[in-house]
């Protein structure tokens, strides 16, 4: 029961865990330059830790979303999906990682909008 639940609700998993990504993202320079409660270290590295966080929660939603769909969104979801990882994983290393990151996580929410289209139009469960 709660695997057919999961897998009907995958989509809307992966499009709430790509927008809180890029929230989070979007907001942690800003806490870490304006925020106290964020100088200990601890603090600091399990707020950054997040980023796997939301690699584990959109791998999840990928693999159940990808299941019973299309050739051509199942490749783009898990391709998006490589991209959003390789970025969150990289971005130390170069800025260019930090806004493929931020591309690949808009091309899961639109993908898996596509996906929930698809679905209901080929009535795919």
């Amino acid at each position: 029961m709660a695997t057919h639940v999961l897998r009907r609700r995958a989509d809307y998993i992966g499009i709430t865990g790509s927008l809180l990504c890029l929230i989070h993202c979007i907001l942690t320079p800003v806490l870490l330059m304006t925020s106290t409660w964020l100088t200990h270290d601890s603090l600091r590295a399990g707020f950054l830790s997040l980023d796997y966080l939301f690699i584990i929660v959109n791998m999840g939603a990928v693999w159940s979303a990808t299941r019973h769909t299309s050739r051509s969104i199942r490749f783009a979801l898990w391709g998006f999906l490589g991209l959003f990882a390789t970025g969150l994983v990289f971005e130390e290393l170069n800025e260019g990682f930090e806004y493929l990151a931020y591309a690949a996580s808009l091309g899961l929410v639109v993908t898996h909008l596509a996906n929930i289209h698809y679905c209901r139009t080929h009535h795919v469960h």
